[in-house]
């Protein structure tokens, strides 16, 4: 029995080496995949216009690793200079050293994570070898261009809904320090899928140019849902900034909400240990403006805090301007004749900016082409929009579930490759008649 003992590997190593094994035979399936591509271009070419000349190789960092491709070269006879049809026909650029699954995956992991740096170390952590470094990450996100959404949303309702806030972000020189970046959310409205709700036909808005906030961002609305101020209505939730509260004498059908995650927050600030601070709490939570306003005008003098008095004056002269934004959208809109079911309370302004926040501050600052590219990318992410890459195109993952399944002959290539790659590579398998790997695989015969 000591001749039949077996030393087994961690479980850790197991799954170590078998990943790093798959990661070699894949390489090898690809260099084959791309090679018999080569081929076929090569017999099916026009001959009179393509003149081939040689080989030409190079060498692309991959999911499985470094990848070495030679391909043929030839003289275009019409346009003349030189091409690689391989690299036409995929398409790809071969002297750029990275295949277009590792430069998408790179700066997604750049905008969705912490850093460009972490982007690059987690890559490396897991495909197992240094892949790209943070800088050239940066670089290729600086050459990306986000798509237009294609057709217009076609509205369900006459009502659109609006998150607007700013967040203020460093600038890395010039003049002026920092910028506010103004940004707002729209949809159409809320739907439920068992426990979990989502937005309706999202999508942001980032404001560029000199242009007034609200001018641009109508145009933004007639040209992503066919949006017409005339028979439109909007809902625009924000706090109280002088360029937020311009939309009151923009926009003649909109009803304002002063977002209450701001006003909620001044209140606790102010009264948390207040006598009145749940009578308080209780109305702003009814929508009773009347008596909101009545228990912050009640409580003043009472507060034996000069600056808790000054914040709580600063507050009723806010709201004062305009009450009406504290009351309930959906009893205005009930007046102009909508169903109003299935609709929730605005207010979730703070959390879309809180999304932006997180990548773009915390000791962060830009330089503003780099700040630009980057929010764009951003938003192509979340509005699952097609991005223009370096060397490709990033395709809006709504559609994806959608598209056609790749050709058939593809698909037979590929598994009649992998097949090849794969017989009889497993080392262990390969051992004579007797072992106890050749008696457990043959007594499981016909299981």
């Amino acid at each position: 029995m000591k001749q039949n003992s077996i030393k087994y590997p961690t479980l850790k190593e197991v799954e170590t080496d078998l990943f790093r094994t798959l990661q070699r035979t894949f390489s090898t399936v690809f260099e084959q995949v791309l090679h018999e591509f080569d081929q076929q271009l090569a017999k099916t070419r026009d001959k009179r216009r393509y003149q081939f000349k040689d080989k030409r190789i190079t060498k692309m960092d991959t999911l499985f690793g470094s990848v070495e491709i030679k391909r043929n070269y030839y003289y275009d006879r019409v346009k003349r200079k030189y091409v690689c049809l391989l690299d036409q026909q995929l398409p790809f650029e071969g002297s750029k050293g990275f295949s277009p699954v590792v430069e998408e995956m790179a700066m997604e992991l750049a905008v969705t994570g912490t850093s460009y740096r972490h982007a690059s170390s987690t890559l490396e952590k897991l495909l197992g070898y240094s892949v790209i470094s943070h800088e050239a990450i940066r670089q290729y996100l600086l050459q990306t261009e986000v798509m237009p959404s294609g057709e217009p949303f076609q509205l369900k309702r006459k009502v659109l809904f609006v998150e607007v806030d700013g967040l203020y972000v460093k600038r890395q020189s010039g003049k002026v320090r920092g910028r506010e970046e103004k940004i707002a959310a729209v949809h159409e409205g809320w739907h439920t899928n068992g426990k979990r709700t989502s937005l309706t036909a999202k999508r942001h808005y980032i404001h560029k140019g000199t242009e007034p906030f609200w001018e641009g961002f109508e145009q933004f609305l007639m040209d992503t849902y066919h949006y017409d101020p005339t028979t439109h209505l909007l809902i625009i939730n924000g706090d109280g900034a002088h360029w937020i509260t311009a939309c009151r004498e923009h926009f003649k059908n909109a009803f304002y909400c002063l977002d209450r995650f701001h006003v909620a927050r001044d209140i606790q600030r102010i009264f948390r240990d207040h006598n009145r601070y749940r009578e308080i709490r209780r109305a702003l939570a009814s929508y009773n403006v009347n008596q909101l306003m009545l228990e912050l005008n009640s409580a003043v003098g009472t507060l034996e805090d000069a600056k808790k008095e000054e914040r709580l004056g600063q507050l009723i002269s806010q709201l004062s301007q305009y009450p009406e934004a504290l009351g309930d959208y959906r009893e205005w809109l009930r007046e102009q004749g909508i169903d109003t079911s299935g609709m929730r309370p605005m207010g979730s302004s703070e959390a879309t900016m809180s999304v932006f926040a997180k990548r773009l501050k915390n000791g962060r600052s830009w330089c503003d082409q780099g700040l630009e590219a980057f929010i764009d990318f951003m938003v192509g992410l979340k509005d699952a929009l097609d991005i223009k890459t370096r060397i490709g195109k990033m395709t809006n993952k709504l559609d994806k579930r959608k598209s056609d399944s790749s050709p058939k002959f593809y698909r037979e290539k590929l598994t009649s490759t992998v097949g090849e790659a794969t017989r009889q590579n497993i080392a262990y398998l390969q051992q004579s008649s007797g072992k106890p790997i050749y008696e457990a695989l043959k007594a499981m015969q016909g299981l």
